[in-house]
């Protein structure tokens, strides 16, 4: 059974990716940081289906604690899958924008990734095969007002991606990353109402967190074995 560990586990699309991995088969760590009883809630659904998982709380942006919790995780045996779907966004204009606004997107965005990620790459390696999806942003593709700090994050992602799929294509192991445009997540109503969504996307519809999670599901199989190193959108056509 491969294991799978979910970043942002507890939120729209990171819950729809960890049931879609249960559900392939996939022992499922389900993230969360202040998130946890939604995430063991989630966790408590998909044992109650049949699959398996289990949920954990820990901060990305903090180095020792992310080191001690993936160190527990480690004791059972190296993650094969990865799926670095947690971020956070704080807009504002950028001649308006703190330092902390920059600072803290960057943190978990960025710095997140790396917490996370490098302490996992020997014991993957090892086992010679893995799959690393980083969920990236249209912002990160097209930039978006209001968000420069969110699209210079989750650009460097795009970038830290294809460098890392170079580094480990040998060992079998993948290194993809998937940018959603407009998905209808509990906050979409925040920033899209309905017309502005028929505006924007020639499909006319935000896309589903489940649609987001089966790209995930078939980056994570063995039928993408050939794929690395790649962006993939998924917005509904809007570029």
């Amino acid at each position: 059974m491969k294991r799978a560990l979910v970043t942002g586990g507890s939120g729209g699309i990171g819950s729809a990716i960890a049931r879609q991995l249960a559900a392939d088969g996939c022992y499922v760590y389900i993230h969360a940081n202040t998130g946890l009883k939604k995430a063991q809630a989630l966790s408590d659904e998909i044992n109650a289906s049949g699959g398996q998982s289990s949920a954990l709380a820990f901060d990305i942006t903090d180095t020792e604690l992310t080191l001690a919790a993936l160190d527990n995780i480690l004791e059972a045996g190296a993650v094969q899958i990865l799926v670095n779907n947690a971020g956070i966004h704080d807009d504002a204009i950028f001649p308006g924008m703190s330092q902390r606004q920059w600072q803290d997107v960057i943190n978990v965005s960025l710095n997140g990734f790396f917490n996370v990620t490098q302490p996992l790459m020997m014991p993957m390696i090892r086992t010679r095969w893995g799959r690393i999806v980083n969920i990236s942003s249209l912002s990160a593709i097209t930039g978006n007002r209001g968000q420069v700090n969110y699209s210079a994050a989750k650009g460097a992602i795009n970038s830290a991606t294809k460098s890392l799929a170079l580094e480990v294509a040998s060992r079998g192991i993948t290194a993809n990353a998937v940018a959603p445009g407009i998905i209808a997540t509990p906050d979409i109503g925040d920033s899209f109402d309905d017309s502005t969504i028929k505006q924007m996307v020639p499909m006319k519809r935000a896309g589903e967190p489940e649609e987001v999670a089966h790209l995930v599901s078939f980056l994570c199989s063995d039928e993408s074995a050939y794929i690395t190193g790649q962006v993939i959108s998924i917005n509904g056509g809007i570029i």
